[in-house]
């Protein structure tokens, strides 16, 4: 699926329509220190091994893409649902 690189959609914070830059959503970097990172290292240690199983084969054969419209007016970023598809294309 092919998106513009600029539409125009509604911005919550400038309470208005306006035009909006489209990138696509990238997951960050997880914080090795975070609670729930440090809790799960701690369950692997020692005897026992995986507490939970790790799903091997994906069961679904597309992703949910979700795209960031950041606002041209006042740099207001929001999120819009990701949708089924298998590529998702800016173009300009």
């Amino acid at each position: 699926m092919k998106i513009p690189q600029t539409i125009s959609s509604y911005c919550p914070k400038c309470n208005e329509h306006t035009d909006h830059t489209v990138t696509i959503y990238k997951k960050g970097q997880e914080r090795s220190m975070a609670i729930g990172a440090r809790r799960h290292e701690r369950e692997l240690r020692g005897y026992g091994g995986q507490k939970y199983p790790i799903q091997r084969n994906k069961s679904k054969t597309t992703d949910k893409k979700t795209t960031c419209l950041k606002c041209k007016k006042c740099g207001h970023v929001s999120m819009r649902r990701g949708i089924r598809m298998k590529k998702l294309e800016i173009v300009r």
